[in-house]
């Protein structure tokens, strides 16, 4: 297969993606939410502990108080992302996560640009979100965003780095 060919089935691949609010208390949720644990776990060098990082709870992840959502590739959950919604305008992202083989389809971007529209809708106008040092890949994705580093706003014992998105309603 030539590359321009490979080209245009990744972006058939990736526009077949669909992003969708999901209930995060069901199986689909709950086993992309084991994934993302498992991942962190590998990818620490200190290992991942859950109940040691700061909450993210499906009964903190349901309107009003906030929002879980799925990304299905041929109706299988591909990826997911939360928002906590703190008040007085402000939000928390959480639990950014897609499976290694959907990766490169741009789904990441995609699952920030659906929590950013729902955090905005929901009267959000700030965004937070802490990460690990070896997420390299999340920084990256969060700083070509607009997002910049500030001041630790909470004690996650895995984070090092802290980020902060203003004006969410800014064109």
């Amino acid at each position: 297969m030539d590359d321009e060919q490979t080209k245009i089935e990744r972006l058939l691949r990736a526009n077949a993606v669909k992003i969708e609010p999901a209930d995060p208390f069901s199986d689909e949720a709950q086993a992309c939410i084991r994934s993302y644990f498992d991942e962190l776990q590998q990818r620490f060098d200190e290992g991942f502990n859950p109940g040691l990082s700061v909450s993210a709870n499906p009964e903190e992840l349901v309107p009003p108080w906030g929002l879980f959502v799925v990304a299905r590739l041929d109706g299988k959950a591909v990826g997911c992302g939360a928002l906590k919604i703190q008040g007085n305008g402000y939000g928390e992202l959480k639990r950014m996560w897609v499976a290694p083989p959907a990766r490169g389809l741009g789904i990441a971007q995609r699952l920030l640009e659906s929590l950013e529209s729902h955090a905005l809708a929901a009267g959000v106008n700030v965004l937070q979100l802490d990460t690990h040092r070896n997420l390299t890949e999340a920084r990256a994705l969060y700083t070509r965003n607009g997002y910049v580093e500030i001041a630790p706003y909470n004690a996650n014992p895995y984070a090092h780095h802290w980020f902060e998105k203003r004006g969410l309603g800014r064109p």
